[in-house]
C-alpha cells in the first residue's frame, strides 16, 4: 500500500486536506445561514421582563467563557440576584435540573459545577439544553431573580438577550478562520455584528498598539459595539484534594530537580503548557479532549508515565476545570492525593479607550 505522506509535502497535503473539506464547509455554511434567515426574520426570539446576559463565541470552544462568565458573577453577585444557566455539556442527565450540593459534574456538566460551588449561596444556577424552558423555569423556582448569566449561548437564538457579550481568542482571530470543519468558526464572521460587546480573549500581556489596531480594523465591528482586551491571570497552585500541608505553594519554588507533569482535558491547554514552562521545572504534558471524564486506564496510564518521570520532586498540575472531575472520580488513586495541584485562573482587562468591561454589561442591562 502507497504511504502518500511520505510522497508529498506538507503544502501538498494541506491543499488536498482543503480540496477533500471545502464542499463540507459549504454545506455547514449553508445551514448556518438558513437557520439564522430564519430568526432573522420568520421565528420571532423571546424577550424577558429581567435582564439577559450571554457570554459566548463564534469558534469551537477555548476562547475562555467560564473565567469571564465566573468574572461577571463575581464582580455582580452582590448588585443582583443572579441566575446563571447553562446547557451541562457532556453531561449524563437531561432536561432541566436546578444545580444542589449534592450533585454531581456528570449530573450538571464540569464547567456549571464548577461555578456553583465557586459561588454557592451567592447565585441560583441551572442547566438546561432550553435557555427559553430554563430562564421560565428559574423563574418559577426563584422569582427575585433579576439577572440572568448564559453560559455559552450565542447560537441558541430562541430568546433575545439584554446584552449579547461574544469572545474571540487573540491567538485565533476570526478574521483569518472558516467555517468548520475546514476551520473552526461555528459562525460566519459577520455574525459578530449581532453582539454587543466583544471581547478579545487571551491577549498576551505585552500586547502591542499594532495589535490591538490590527484587531480593532479586522473586526470592523459597528461604532456602538464595545470592544475589550482580557488576559488570563494565573494564581498559586491550589491542591485537587484537600491535604493538611501542601508540598507546593508557589511554583516560583520549583528547581530544575523538579518535574511538572500537566494533564488536562480542555479545548487549548496550550497557554498553561507555556505559563508551567516559564518556571525551573521540565513540563511533560498528557493531553484529552475537552470535558474528558477520566477512567481507571486513563489513572493507570497517567502514573504509568509519573513513574518513569526523573526528578527530586514530581507533581501533577492540572486546570481547575479538570479538578472537579478528579475530585469526583472513584478511580484516582488515595495514595496520590498529595501530589496533585490545579491553577485557578482569572481574568484581567487591558486599559483600553478608558472602557470598563463590568460598567458597560451594567449599563446595557438596565437601559
Amino acid at each position: 500500500m502507497i504511504d502518500f505522506t511520505k510522497i508529498l509535502n506538507k503544502q501538498q497535503r494541506k491543499t488536498i486536506l482543503t480540496c477533500i473539506l471545502t464542499p463540507f464547509s459549504w454545506l455547514y455554511g449553508a445551514g448556518v445561514w438558513l437557520r439564522n434567515f430564519a430568526y432573522d426574520h420568520i421565528i420571532k426570539a423571546e424577550s424577558f421582563d429581567v435582564p439577559v446576559v450571554s457570554v459566548g463565541n463564534i469558534t469551537v470552544g477555548g476562547t475562555g467563557k467560564t473565567p469571564h462568565v465566573e468574572h461577571i458573577v463575581e464582580s455582580l453577585c452582590r448588585r443582583y440576584n443572579i441566575g446563571v444557566l447553562s446547557r451541562g455539556y457532556k453531561r449524563t442527565t437531561r432536561g432541566f435540573i436546578l444545580a444542589t450540593d449534592s450533585l454531581s459534574p456528570r449530573d450538571i456538566g464540569d464547567e456549571p459545577y464548577q461555578i456553583y460551588h465557586k459561588f454557592n449561596g451567592l447565585i441560583t444556577l441551572a442547566v438546561c439544553e432550553s435557555r427559553k424552558t430554563g430562564i421560565r423555569e428559574m423563574l418559577r423556582i426563584n422569582p427575585e431573580i433579576n439577572l440572568f448569566v448564559l453560559d455559552d449561548a450565542f447560537q441558541h437564538r430562541a430568546i433575545k438577550p439584554k446584552v449579547n457579550i461574544v469572545l474571540v481568542d487573540f491567538n485565533r482571530p476570526p478574521f483569518e478562520d472558516q467555517l468548520m470543519p475546514l476551520g473552526t468558526l461555528r459562525e460566519p464572521k459577520h455574525r459578530l455584528l449581532q453582539s454587543d460587546m466583544v471581547v478579545v480573549t487571551k491577549c498576551p500581556t505585552d500586547i502591542s498598539p499594532v495589535n490591538i489596531r490590527m484587531f480593532k480594523e479586522n473586526l470592523d465591528l459597528f461604532p456602538s459595539t464595545g470592544l475589550y482586551f482580557s488576559r488570563i491571570l494565573y494564581a498559586d497552585p491550589v491542591p485537587v484534594f484537600p491535604v493538611p500541608r501542601p508540598q507546593l505553594s508557589s511554583l516560583g519554588w520549583l528547581t530544575t530537580d523538579d518535574t511538572i507533569l500537566c494533564v488536562t482535558g480542555i479545548a487549548n491547554a496550550r497557554p498553561l503548557v507555556r505559563y508551567l514552562r516559564q518556571f525551573n521545572a521540565p513540563v511533560r504534558v498528557i493531553h484529552y479532549d475537552d470535558h474528558h471524564y477520566f477512567s481507571r486506564k486513563d489513572f493507570d496510564f497517567i502514573f504509568s508515565e509519573f513513574e518513569k518521570m526523573d526528578g527530586q520532586r514530581k507533581f501533577i498540575i492540572t486546570t481547575e476545570k479538570d479538578s472537579v472531575r478528579i475530585l469526583n472520580n472513584p478511580y484516582y488513586p488515595p495514595t496520590m492525593r498529595d501530589i496533585i495541584f490545579y491553577i485557578p485562573i482569572k481574568v484581567g482587562f487591558l486599559d483600553y479607550e478608558n472602557r470598563d468591561f463590568i460598567t458597560d454589561i451594567i449599563k446595557k442591562a438596565e437601559e
